[in-house]
């Protein structure tokens, strides 16, 4: 599909000229893209200022060697990244992932992304994302340590309080980030709020685990409720993905009324008509690291079926929660079919470009990722702001300012949709109104020549 701006387009092949093979990137640029096609058309001294030819290029891109000993003796390396996409709001913040699809493309999709979700939040922080093609999954907690240690030694040398606050992803939870917050402490002798999703006893926040399921359903309740007069209460609610995101989007999804029917992992799904019994789903996933089929054999009456084909389940509300491109345009047409009402994106990019035209076109109510998961780094933006105060505040202080802060990221995104004509569509409205801010924050800083 060929922009209707001359501009826009002109930005993308640039950006395909330079990125060349990164698919995951350009597919996020693209999407972004084509919602700016009435904000260039309505502000033109956005275009002259060069303010999108800028936005897509990051401010800092850093890879790194990461070389670390295994429990055998044998030396182990992996990459390392950091970008540093975009600092106009504030210190850059974004989650460090650790699984072996992280590469170049995968790291600039994610930062890029981060900007209009950081922005989103309200809260004065800028993009940014980073990892390492490393797999915890099988590795001791020696070898977890050591990796961790060797990869902050290098990436210390890049973040800060003030700069940049790398949080937890996929693959990178409170084991990890205490073991890079050790290091990072032991080589810059100091101890600030560098790292977030930092355990209870060292800074961490009251409902940062929580924080991204949690969010994830306080959007959707406040997109069905505004667009369509509606509720949880008494949905059908498929998930994907049993990690820490889908865990708690279960347990708030259950607490506003909706009954959980299914979850998934990278081999298959479990189906429990019954409603999904969470404390099994803990103690198989947190507390054992074992694989979601374990869960049909200790629930009796549900069903675990290899492989994909989740979302031929019969849902209401579909809520993807797992990784990229999960959901494509054939699962799209089953959710339509089955009658699915709303869909919110709980993990990052989850929906393929031909799924998300089809929702929208088809009238059912989509929550895109920069605006529906954004409850993860917003309340790793309160975990900084107690970090500076020296304070902690409750569970539910926390928890109260996350669901303000994901009803007006609702609010911002459905009116910035109103405002440029395109009224509903929440992909176009989350993009815009994330832009909005940091652009204003751009042309006020000038260029640097």
């Amino acid at each position: 599909m060929a922009f209707k701006s001359e501009y826009l387009q002109k930005v993308y092949d640039k950006v395909c000229q330079r990125n060349k093979g990164e698919e995951e990137f350009l597919q996020a640029v693209k999407e972004v893209l084509e919602s700016f096609e009435p904000v260039v058309e309505k502000r033109p001294d956005i275009v002259k200022a060069g303010i999108i030819d800028r936005l897509v290029e990051p401010e800092r891109f850093i890879q790194f060697r990461v070389p670390w000993v295994d429990d055998n003796g044998n030396v182990q390396v992996n990459r390392g990244f950091r970008v540093q996409f975009n600092s106009a709001i504030g210190p850059y913040k974004g989650g460090l992932r650790f699984h072996p699809t992280v590469c170049a493309s995968v790291i600039k999709f994610l930062g890029f992304e981060q900007i209009f979700k950081n922005s989103l939040t309200g809260l004065p922080i800028g993009g940014g994302k980073g990892g390492s093609d490393f797999d915890p999954k099988g590795k001791s907690d020696a070898e977890v340590m050591r990796f961790c240690q060797s990869f902050m030694t290098e990436l210390s040398k890049h973040i800060g309080a003030d700069t940049d606050v790398p949080a937890g992803d996929i693959g990178v939870g409170a084991r990890e980030i205490g073991f890079m917050y050790g290091q990072y402490k032991r080589l810059r002798n100091e101890f600030t709020g560098v790292l977030t999703g930092k355990g209870l006893s060292y800074g961490g926040s009251l409902a940062r685990t929580e924080a991204t399921g949690y969010g994830l359903c306080y959007f959707t309740d406040e997109m069905l409720k505004s667009m369509k007069n509606e509720s949880f209460k008494g949905k059908t609610v498929v998930i994907s993905g049993s990690g820490n995101v889908a865990i708690y989007a279960t347990q708030k999804a259950t607490e506003l009324g909706g009954k959980v029917v299914a979850l998934s992992d990278s081999n298959g799904y479990i189906y429990d008509e019954n409603g999904i019994n969470l404390d099994v789903v803990k103690q198989i996933k947190e507390v054992e690291r074992g694989r979601i089929k374990e869960y049909a054999d200790r629930v009796p009456g549900s069903v675990y079926t290899e492989g994909k084909g989740i979302w031929s389940i019969k849902c209401d509300i579909a809520l993807p929660c797992a990784t990229q491109n999960e959901l494509n345009g054939d699962d799209a047409d089953m959710l339509i079919k089955n009658g699915v009402i709303a869909v919110a994106e709980g993990a990052n990019m989850p929906s393929t470009p031909e799924a998300v035209e089809k929702f929208l076109a088809a009238g059912i109510m989509f929550g895109p990722a920069k605006a529906a998961n954004a409850g993860g780094v917003a309340t790793s933006a309160l975990e900084m702001s107690q970090n500076s105060e020296r304070l902690s505040w409750t569970f539910e202080e926390v928890d109260a300012k996350l669901k303000n802060i994901m009803i007006n990221i609702f609010h911002n995104s459905y009116n910035a949709s109103k405002e440029y004509g395109l009224e509903g569509n929440l992909v176009a409205g989350a993009n815009i109104a994330g832009f909005a801010k940091v652009a204003d924050a751009m042309m006020w800083q000038g260029v640097s020549y």
